[in-house]
């Protein structure tokens, strides 16, 4: 037997209102960093790689309400949950 992974594509149902190709047309020299501090050698060689750490896998058990509440808010319901969770840590940290 064979294993088989399979990648979604996951996109935003939200229409951005950015206009990329006015964006995209943008050269170099058009473009506006008087408000962007510069940063020199220095700041590159203290600056550290700070990845994300892994999120956990666990199974929680959710009154069915709850779930689909969250659910119903669509694509990206575990992460809300974890950040209500993660607002609710800090607010009660010691």
């Amino acid at each position: 037997m064979t294993r088989r992974t399979i990648v979604k594509k996951r996109t935003s149902r939200k229409v951005s209102r950015t206009n990329w190709a006015r964006i995209d047309a943008l050269r170099d020299d058009e473009i506006d960093f008087s408000d962007i501090p510069e940063q020199g050698k220095a700041f590159f060689k203290r600056a550290v790689l700070r990845l994300p750490q892994p999120k956990a896998t666990i199974t929680i058990r959710l009154d069915r309400q709850v779930l689909d509440w969250f659910k119903a808010h669509g694509r990206g319901y575990q992460t809300r949950i974890n950040a209500l969770l993660r607002a609710y840590m800090e607010a009660h940290k010691a």
